[in-house]
């Protein structure tokens, strides 16, 4: 099993960057897995009459890939997900290829807590970016 960072591990500064292309078939299966069906994600005809003029991904997916970070990467195994902290600026459409960023801001030694600045950018535009916090292992032999 892969093993995580912990804090003793980590430093301001450390980033991993990720790139998952948004699938048809991503799409459907967020929204059974959700529950989340609005017509602007599943209906091309729907989402035609909208300001998006076509469908586009759901928010929570692409925001999903911060958490592939976080948990499988920086800090990985181990840490746990306190806060996500976004604001989506631009649409994701099928197709399109984001490329998400986690970068460590902050680290506070009391509880372990690490906040990392994140972002999602599609052909080098943001379309979403904001702030996570995570608890970490303190790396100290018990």
């Amino acid at each position: 099993m892969k093993q995580g960072k912990t804090f003793a591990d980590l430093a301001v500064g450390m980033q991993v960057a990720i790139q998952n292309t948004v699938s048809e078939q991503d799409v459907i299966d967020f929204a059974r897995v959700s529950g989340d069906y609005n017509p602007l994600h599943m209906d091309e005809d729907y989402a035609k009459t909208t300001q998006f003029k076509g469908r586009i991904a759901h928010g929570a997916l692409t925001a999903s890939y911060i958490s592939a970070i976080l948990g499988n990467d920086l800090p990985g195994p181990g840490a746990v997900f306190m806060e996500l902290n976004l604001k989506f600026v631009r649409p994701v459409r099928i197709g399109d290829t984001v490329t998400s960023t986690a970068e460590v801001t902050e680290m506070v030694e009391r509880g372990c807590r690490v906040t990392l600045a994140v972002k999602g950018e599609v052909d080098g535009k943001i379309v979403m970016k904001g702030e996570a916090k995570v608890m970490v292992p303190s790396g100290n032999a018990e």
